[in-house]
């Protein structure tokens, strides 16, 4: 099958540009074989990472039709196939919709959130800086050799399975958008290995760890909750779980006055609780003004409730959903099942 090929190739510190390259390709090709033809047989110019080819190393993540995958594992058919399901379900007012039986288009661009050195190669700098801040491996005084080897349950090590499988690629980082807004975010991959940490039974630094995962928005409190980290992950290492687990964590141990953000995952769950639905008018005085206590809140607040007033939109009462009390029963199992 014929296939072409759109490469967004860029020199350091230039405008990108789109090259684009014709191939006949087998359905099973992943687009790993499609950039390696190119090179040999195309444009021996193009410059693009590759390693291991068994989606081991993580070498190879690229942007493959807007979303960031690795390029040996992603064949043609099933790129292909997913084209032409976008375009079937895509209205005539639709600006990217092709004819069916058009010659598909595969559009390769660099991963995000990361300077392109070369055409798909990015500077990784900021992604493993931001790794070392969570201090990713068993602790100083854990790791030392023990008179005897530390055992661990197989539950103990199963803990540790799910984020074990990162391979690191970026997938995550490339496509999270807390981290494209947030320069101090450390990102979803170094927060997916802190929980490994933190679920770890050798490590002994589990409380200054959470402290640290704890600190602003640089921390667990920086993710959005956008869902593209999970999406994206080719070893399904889930890295917004693994927040969500570090979350509870602090949760756990600290009250509503430690932080505006422990204060907003408390009150959103006591209000659903009570009502279904959130009070907007407590939730706005009890998280941001800290329930009067903090004045420089309330008095930020001030602008917004004008504005509400005034367009019609600030909630003079408040009744509770319906099934209030089945939402506050389902919440107060989950509460009960983790404690």
């Amino acid at each position: 099958m014929q296939v072409l090929f759109k490469v967004i190739r860029q020199e350091q510190n230039s405008s990108p540009v789109v090259q684009t390259y014709t191939l006949d390709v087998d359905p099973g090709n992943t687009i790993l074989d499609c950039l390696n033809l190119i090179k040999w047989e195309q444009d021996g110019s193009l410059a693009f990472r590759k390693n291991c080819r068994n989606t081991i190393c993580g070498s190879c993540g690229m942007r493959i039709n807007g979303r960031s995958a690795l390029a040996c594992k992603e064949n043609i058919g099933s790129e292909v196939q997913r084209l032409q399901q976008i375009a079937a379900s895509a209205t005539p007012s639709d600006a990217f919709q092709r004819p069916l039986d058009a010659i598909p288009e595969i559009t390769i661009a660099p991963m995000g959130n990361m300077p392109v050195i070369k055409d798909l190669v990015v500077d990784m700098r900021s992604f493993w800086d931001h790794l070392e801040v969570v201090e990713p491996y068993v602790s100083t005084d854990a790791s030392r050799v023990p008179e005897r080897e530390f055992l661990q349950t197989p539950e103990e090590r199963d803990r540790l399975n799910q984020t074990g499988n990162c391979i690191l690629c970026g997938a995550c980082y490339s496509e999270c958008n807390a981290r494209e807004v947030n320069s101090d975010f450390v990102g979803p991959h170094a927060l997916a290995k802190a929980y490994r940490m933190v679920a770890d039974s050798r490590d002994d630094e589990i409380e200054s760890r959470l402290e640290n995962y704890n600190e602003g928005t640089k921390g667990v409190w920086g993710c959005t909750r956008c869902f593209m980290c999970n999406t994206v992950c080719p070893m399904d290492v889930a890295p917004m779980d693994q927040i969500g687990k570090i979350k509870q964590q602090i949760l756990d141990r600290k009250d509503d006055q430690a932080s505006r953000s422990i204060r907003h995952r408390k009150v959103l769950i006591d209000l659903v609780k009570e009502g279904g639905w959130i009070d907007e008018r407590r939730f706005g005085l009890q998280v941001v003004g800290n329930s009067f206590r903090d004045i420089k809140g309330m008095i930020s607040l001030g602008p917004l409730g004008l504005r509400m007033l005034v367009r019609g939109k600030f909630p003079l009462g408040f009744e509770p959903s319906a099934g209030a009390e089945v939402v506050r029963s389902l919440i107060e199992s989950v509460q009960s099942l983790e404690s």
